[in-house]
């Protein structure tokens, strides 16, 4: 283990925010983060960081920093319909799917091009056109900050919710994921009917429909929307899509007709929250170097020199600007540090 002093978070983060971390370091595998977590620096404060793609760094970490380069990807098991693949945390969320592409191992292509490494994977239950990382999911390794052991996570006890799981409630901050085990098809079950990938498939000029072409239209569909983080500094979707009761769906809907609306758990709509942000305005907005995407106002973007506090002011007053005019109250998708 090699220890840091003052090093710049810049370069793993991609808001690209110019912050600093008092002590820093990597680790590659669960016996390098005991050690890690073992040195006197590691103190209380410790921050886990992985891909730095769902992250908003608000001021310096006066603490210890532990980078997840925990890599590897491999076949540990298989049935009739399924093939069961592990990666390790600190592996490249989107080359983790071409990889299972290319080896025609099919259910999460409907998840490519999302930023992030396959740790943040099952923390956050990533999801995009109609899938969800617990659609696929099998089990995680993980490994207790205070009490040093590792553990293992089935799904059941992830307890998976909308962007969320367990270990952004009751266990966060206290275990480090190392490895997610997928569950995944070896007959793929398109779905297509989510968003614009159908429409994208016909552009496209696809005739004969496979896991590639459907990651294709996604890679298509997110590209024509969404900021490259290395060209403009973002996190993805800043904001959930809020849930609400039926009724006030109703509500809404006679009141603005033309408002975008998904079906939601059990008694709930789930509204788009960039088209309520876009109602209020702030699509295209920017302040200094801190704005709102013009072609996407879920996402919020650093144009170069903003600092986080700027950001996180700017979605305060998006949060607001919402709740004043729909009733309606925004989460943030982003973790805030």
């Amino acid at each position: 283990m090699t220890l840091q002093e003052n090093v710049s978070l810049k370069p793993y983060n991609t808001f690209g925010l110019d912050v600093s971390a008092r002590y820093f370091t990597t680790f590659s595998s669960p016996e390098v983060l005991k050690e890690a977590l073992q040195h006197p620096a590691a103190g209380q404060n410790i921050r886990i960081l992985g891909g730095g793609s769902n992250i908003l760094l608000t001021g310096d970490v006066n603490g210890f920093v532990l980078k997840n380069e925990v890599m590897g990807i491999s076949v540990v098991d298989e049935d009739k319909e399924h093939i069961y693949v592990k990666a390790g945390a600190g592996e490249n969320w989107h080359q983790f799917v071409l990889h299972c592409i290319e080896h025609n191992y099919a259910g999460i292509e409907n998840l490519s091009l999302i930023p992030g490494n396959v740790g943040a994977s099952p923390m956050q239950n990533i999801g995009a056109y109609g899938v969800e990382v617990k659609d696929v999911f099998h089990q995680l390794e993980a490994y207790h900050l205070q009490e040093l052991m590792p553990r293992t996570f089935n799904r059941e006890e992830c307890r998976f919710g909308y962007r969320e799981s367990v270990f952004k409630r009751e266990h966060r901050n206290q275990y480090v994921i190392t490895s997610v085990t997928y569950r995944l098809n070896k007959t793929p079950k398109f779905n297509t009917s989510y968003g614009a990938i159908q429409q994208e498939l016909e552009k496209m000029g696809v005739t004969d429909l496979s896991i590639k072409a459907v990651s294709e239209a996604v890679i298509n569909i997110r590209t024509a929307k969404l900021p490259d983080p290395r060209e403009v500094g973002n996190a993805g979707s800043f904001f959930k899509n809020p849930q609400v009761p039926d009724a006030q769906y109703e509500t809404l809907k006679q009141q603005y007709p033309s408002i975008v609306a998904f079906p939601g758990r059990e008694g709930h709509t789930k509204l788009a929250a960039g088209w309520l942000i876009e109602q209020c305005g702030w699509k295209g907005f920017r302040r200094g170097d801190a704005g709102c995407y013009p072609k996407q106002a879920l996402v919020l973007v650093n144009y170069g020199t903003a600092r986080g506090e700027e950001i996180y002011q700017l979605s305060e007053e998006i949060i607001q600007s919402v709740k004043t005019k729909f009733g309606v109250v925004l989460e943030r998708e982003v973790n805030i540090v």
